[in-house]
C-alpha cells in the first residue's frame, strides 16, 4: 500500500551490523544470527538484500571498527549504502538504489535501536514507504550512563510504539523475524 508508483517490490534493510557498533550490543549473537537467517530468506525468495554501513569521525571508514560483523557477508551484486547520518535516506543514495528496484515496503533489521533504526523507520515512513520491523532483529548498545533506559526496555518500547505506527496510504508494525512475509 505504498505511497510510492510503481513500487511494489519489497527489500531487507540491514543497518549498520558493524564490528564497532554492535560488539558490545544487548543479545548480540542471537540477533546476528536472526538476521543472517533473514538474510538467507530473503536471498532464497529473490527479494532484493540492502546492506548500511555508516561511518564518521568515531567510526572510521575502511577500519576493522567499521566492517560488517563476518557473520554476515554481501553478496555480489548487493548494494552497500555508505551514510554518515543516523537516517539511512539522509545525503545516501538509498532512495535511488530502492527506486532502481521498485522497492516500496522495507522490512529493517540491524543496528542502534535508540539512533539509526529509529531515524530510518521514521525516514522511511515519511518518504512513502510500507515499513516492517522485525522486532526480534535489532539492538544497540548500553547507554545509561547517558540517562538512557537499559537495552531491553528500548528494544521492547520501539516494537511496541512501530507496532502501531499509522499514516495514511502507508503501512508499518513490528512482526519477530519468524513472521516475517516478504511477498506480503
Amino acid at each position: 500500500m505504498t505511497t510510492l508508483e510503481n513500487r511494489a517490490n519489497t527489500a531487507l534493510l540491514v543497518v549498520d551490523v558493524q564490528n564497532d557498533v554492535v560488539g558490545g550490543a544487548y543479545r548480540r549473537d542471537e540477533v546476528v544470527a536472526t538476521i543472517a537467517d533473514l538474510v538467507e530468506k530473503a536471498r532464497r525468495e529473490g527479494v532484493a538484500v540492502v546492506w548500511v554501513q555508516h561511518s564518521d569521525a568515531g567510526l572510521e571508514h575502511g577500519s576493522d571498527a567499521w566492517r560488517i560483523v563476518p557473520e554476515l557477508v554481501p553478496a555480489d551484486g548487493e548494494p552497500i549504502v555508505a551514510k554518515h547520518y543516523g537516517d539511512s535516506f539522509e545525503d545516501t543514495t538509498l532512495e535511488a538504489v530502492l527506486a532502481d528496484r521498485g522497492v516500496g515496503r522495507l522490512v529493517v533489521a540491524g543496528a542502534e535501536t535508540d539512533a539509526c533504526i529509529r531515524s530510518t523507520l521514521h525516514g522511511a515512513f515519511v518518504r512513502g514507504y510500507d515499513t516492517t520491523l522485525v522486532g526480534d532483529a535489532h539492538t544497540a548498545g548500553d547507554k545509561t550512563a547517558w540517562g538512557a533506559p537499559p537495552v531491553e526496555q528500548v528494544v521492547t518500547h520501539t516494537n511496541l510504539y512501530w507496532k502501531f505506527q499509522a499514516a495514511p496510504g502507508r503501512e508499518a508494525g513490528t512482526v519477530e523475524a519468524k513472521e516475517v512475509d516478504f511477498r506480503a
